[in-house]
């Protein structure tokens, strides 16, 4: 840990955001308060258990109970912060807009605990619609005027970067840390706070050790409206990245190329890098849907078209249809059909199936007419919970890869969970009705999945 002279912290809604960077912030010597709303949440935490899968927390919780405590109580524990992170979630509107609600609604309530005379620094840490940070100050301001409270209080945003299953990694070891606020003052605060992951002098955890090579993040300071800007600009690019990727396949699969060497081809060119290449079954999760259907909103309020955008968006959906059509196709049709799904998470290292492409497929079969049988390591439960329960009636959650795929008529590869790289193919095509493998994110070798006694099929290849 860092020896660092620790900052109070209070930082508002344990998800991955709010519960990666509290301990982050409590490892390198900061004393940290975590409040949510859900008493579930905080008895789980309170005991050393983390609510969401998510690689190294709960063994760095077991050692931080000196530096991190849990709370359902916010006002009582703003007044002698130095600094209050809110991380709340943004959900989408249904014209696409995030809805800052919860947002507004935490300002309020810290307002209303802050103390006369004490200086704060209030961060907003979760992604937000362009100026938000104007709205906070404005509530807060409001709030203390209505108390009849002397604070002074400094509004920066702090957006985050981090992806899922990878969230305490990149919370340790990011590739830029981005402070937007007019304020000297803040940016100055959370400079300190950040000081040992700006100049990495803490010891790595064991849990989350440091990659040979990472080199100093850069801070980037800027106007808050920038910094809001650049969370949706880096997310929107990175969907764009993948549905690009996904259409170049569809052509590689008329023509007879195989994506996955074009991708190299064009990924070595270091203007364009490997990352976000992988051509599969399209984008999910909550960030890259929610924020990229937010930054079209932003647009529309402006008067401004977002065509690029918009068609990343489309041709994600078309992937998830295309999948579908292929299986249709193979097995001439799917009604009355047994589909094996391997994975149901959105990404490998998480459990979150929000947007997961696997539950829209299993959707799309399901109306089509087939029977479903799903694995997946981590995220079965929270996959019962995604579907009506006239779907359930379709459905049978499997404990194990090979059980799955018994009597099935085709396997689809959903998420690409290094336990899927592991399988022996031959024992999986010989439990099954017909080996028929869609490989959805081109973990195989097609070679190798035809020895095996499959009739292959990948994505652009």
């Amino acid at each position: 840990m860092s020896t660092n002279k620790g900052m109070k912290i209070v930082i508002v809604g344990t998800g991955y955001v709010g519960l990666t960077t509290a301990v982050m912030l409590a490892y390198i010597g900061h004393n940290v308060v975590g409040v949510d709303i859900d008493e579930k949440k905080i008895e789980l935490l309170k005991k050393g258990k983390s609510p969401i899968h998510e690689a190294g927390v709960e063994e760095l919780l077991a050692s931080l109970k000196n530096n991190i405590t849990f709370t359902t109580d916010l006002k009582p524990n703003v007044g002698e912060a130095d600094i209050i992170m809110i991380a709340v979630g943004t959900p989408a509107k249904v014209n696409g807009e995030a809805d800052t609600h919860y947002v507004e609604e935490v300002a309020r309530t810290v307002a209303e605990g802050l103390i006369n005379g004490h200086t704060y620094t209030v961060v907003v840490k979760s992604t937000v619609p362009i100026g938000t940070n104007r709205r906070v100050a404005h509530v807060i301001k409001k709030t203390l005027e209505e108390r009849n409270v002397k604070s002074t209080v400094y509004i920066a945003s702090n957006p985050e970067f981090l992806r899922e299953g990878m969230a305490l990694y990149d919370s340790f070891y990011p590739d830029r840390i981005v402070i937007g606020s007019e304020d000297p003052e803040a940016i100055e605060m959370l400079r300190r706070m950040y000081r040992p992951i700006l100049e990495q002098t803490f010891d790595p955890p064991q849990a989350i050790p440091r990659r040979d090579g990472y080199s100093l993040p850069p801070l980037i300071t800027t106007d808050p409206v920038s910094a809001e800007m650049i969370k949706y600009a880096a997310n929107a690019f990175l969907a764009l990245k993948i549905s690009f990727i996904n259409e170049i396949a569809g052509l590689c699969e008329k023509v007879g190329a195989d994506v996955t060497e074009v991708a190299r081809g064009i990924g070595l060119d270091t203007r364009i890098g490997l990352r976000f290449l992988n051509a599969g079954i399209g984008w999910g999760g909550n960030c890259f849907p929610k924020d990229t259907a937010a930054l079209i909103a932003v647009g529309r309020e402006y008067n401004y078209e977002m065509p690029i955008v918009e068609a990343a968006r489309r041709v994600n959906q078309i992937q998830r249809e295309r999948t579908v059509e292929k299986l249709q196709s193979v097995l001439k049709g799917v009604r009355g059909r047994t589909i094996a799904i391997l994975g149901l998470s959105f990404k490998p290292g998480t459990d979150d199936v929000r947007e997961s492409p696997a539950i829209d497929i299993i959707r799309l079969l399901i109306e089509r007419g087939a029977y479903i049988r799903a694995h997946d390591p981590v995220a079965i439960e929270n996959a019962r919970k995604a579907f009506t329960t006239e779907e359930l009636q379709k459905i049978t959650f499997v404990n194990d890869p090979y059980l799955v795929a018994e009597g099935a008529d085709a396997v689809l590869v959903a998420t690409e969970w290094q336990l899927y790289r592991q399988l022996d193919l031959k024992r999986l095509a010989s439990v099954m009705c017909t080996p028929i493998l869609l490989d959805g994110r081109n973990i195989y070798l097609p070679k190798e999945a035809r020895e095996a006694g499959f009739t292959y099929m990948g994505v652009g290849r």
